[in-house]
C-alpha cells in the first residue's frame, strides 16, 4: 500500500468501529456517558473495544467474552489509592451499576503496586498515550472516547491486527507467560484468532 491507500484504511477502518461499538449498546451506552463525566485525560479500551470487534465479526453476542470495561485515566497531581477510589466512585455513580466489572484505574500510579501484582518493577509513566502503548498485544493496545460525539481513537499500532484479528505480543512490559496466558483463554473464545508465538 502507499501512503494515501494506508490513510485511507485508518479512516476505513475508524469508521467502521465506531459502527461496531454503537451495536454494542452497554458499552457504547458507557462510552456516551464518560464524556460528560471526566475532566481529566482518560480512554475506555483494552479488550472491551477489541472484543467488541471480533465478536461482531464472529455473530456473536456484542458482550460475549468481555470480562470487563478498562477505563484508564492519568492524574500525576493525586497518585494516591484514595484519590482513585474517589474517581471510581464518581464515574461509577454517573454511569450507573453495570452486570460487568468496570476497571477504572489511575495510570499515573501503575507503577506504585505493579510489582506487587506481576513480581516485577516498573517506571512510572509520563502520560496515558505512553501507557497504552505498552499494552499487552498490538491488537488491544486501543483506547477510545467521545469529543463532542466524535470517536477519538488513540491505537500506537494501528487498528489493522484488531480488525484482521492477529495477536502480536507488546513485549514492552509484559511476559511471555503473561502473554500465553491472555492467548490461550482468547483463543478458547475466539476460535478464528490468528495467534503469534511469542518467539
Amino acid at each position: 500500500m502507499n501512503t494515501k491507500d494506508n490513510i485511507e484504511q485508518c479512516e476505513n477502518y475508524a469508521k467502521e468501529l465506531h459502527q461496531i461499538l454503537k451495536y454494542n449498546e452497554q458499552l457504547y451506552d458507557v462510552i456516551k456517558k464518560a464524556e460528560r463525566l471526566c475532566n481529566m485525560p482518560y480512554y475506555i479500551g483494552a479488550g472491551c473495544i477489541t472484543q467488541s470487534v471480533w465478536n461482531y465479526q464472529n455473530s456473536n453476542a456484542p458482550m460475549y467474552g468481555i470480562e470487563d470495561l478498562d477505563f484508564v485515566y492519568f492524574d500525576e497531581k493525586d497518585v494516591t489509592y484514595e484519590g482513585e477510589n474517589s474517581v471510581l466512585e464518581h464515574i461509577i455513580k454517573g454511569i450507573g451499576e453495570q452486570n460487568i466489572h468496570m476497571d477504572i484505574k489511575n495510570q499515573a500510579r501503575v507503577h506504585l503496586w505493579y510489582q506487587q501484582h506481576f513480581g516485577y518493577a516498573v517506571e512510572p509513566y509520563k502520560s496515558l498515550e505512553e501507557a497504552i502503548d505498552t499494552w499487552p498485544t498490538t491488537a488491544s493496545a486501543i483506547g477510545v472516547r467521545l469529543e463532542s460525539g466524535k470517536l477519538k481513537i488513540y491505537a500506537p499500532f494501528g487498528l489493522g491486527d484488531m480488525f484482521q484479528q492477529v495477536v502480536i505480543a507488546n513485549k514492552l512490559r509484559i511476559t511471555r507467560e503473561i502473554y500465553e496466558s491472555k492467548t490461550k483463554k482468547w483463543s478458547q473464545k475466539w476460535d478464528t484468532l490468528k495467534i503469534i508465538p511469542w518467539d
